[in-house]
């Protein structure tokens, strides 16, 4: 997860949809003064499309957004950018695709919320492509992952970046 002592260089905010993963990252990365950037940024339209049908994205959907996220953050440990990243990486497998090689940079923090309050908020989500129809899909794939700070989701924002920071020793 982080290690002790070192300033992580890149933290990704991973959970499923509506457990707060830009409100939180974009806060965060305020408060640090680093940069935000949303995994939903890194999907190809067709994939956009795709759920904004309603219909899950599958594990060969998901291959190019993972190789697209991977390659970013190569390019910002590259080039020693600080950024929180919000995106989904719901199965192990996508973690370890998204990592490998750069782990020790990366702290994952997983935003974790019971599906009442997901269920709520993605109602209440305007102009979102990712609506509340999916939010069972993406729950029955989630591995819930143990080598990431996890962080109760349904506290208030302020109190969720406080908690993150204090955890991380930010």
């Amino acid at each position: 997860m982080f290690l002790e002592g070192m300033q992580p260089t890149i933290i990704v905010l991973m959970g499923v949809a509506g457990a707060g993963k830009t409100t939180i990252g974009r806060r965060l990365a305020q408060e640090l003064g680093w940069h935000f950037c949303d995994g939903d940024e890194f999907h190809s339209q067709a994939n956009i499309d795709k759920i904004r049908s309603g219909h899950p994205l599958d594990d060969e959907d998901r291959r190019p957004w993972l190789a697209r996220i991977r390659e970013s953050i190569v390019n910002w440990i590259r080039d020693d950018r600080r950024v929180v990243l919000a995106s989904s990486l719901l199965k192990a497998k996508y973690r370890a695709a998204v990592l490998n090689g750069v782990r020790d940079r990366v702290t994952m923090v997983y935003l974790d919320a019971d599906p009442p309050v997901l269920r709520s908020r993605l109602l209440n989500r305007p102009g979102h492509f990712m609506g509340e129809a999916l939010l069972e899909s993406q729950l029955a794939i989630l591995e819930v992952p143990s080598e990431a700070l996890h962080v109760d989701a349904s506290l208030p924002p302020d109190a969720i970046v406080q908690r993150i920071r204090t955890d991380l020793k930010l």
